[in-house]
């Protein structure tokens, strides 16, 4: 399967409710908060889970292992 449009996706989505809740539009600022974009864009959709999510900060200069995270190092931004 090739990537596809955003007139491909807003059609499935609007049809055949393939992506639900669906946001036809890129959101990069959500009341007058930036926030991790979500939406169409021209060649794909940006998802988001949930309204809280957690962002990898090394703020503690540990030794980061990419197979094994610290707890510690995750700032939650709800």
């Amino acid at each position: 399967m090739s990537i596809k449009s955003d007139k491909w996706i807003r059609r499935m989505a609007e049809q055949h409710r393939m992506i639900e809740p669906f946001e036809p539009n890129q959101i990069k600022v959500s009341n007058g908060e930036k926030v991790i974009s979500y939406g169409t864009s021209s060649y794909g959709y940006d998802i988001r889970c949930a309204d809280e999510f957690k962002v990898f900060t090394n703020i503690n200069s540990t030794i980061v292992d990419p197979k094994n995270f610290d707890p510690d190092s995750f700032v939650e931004v709800a």
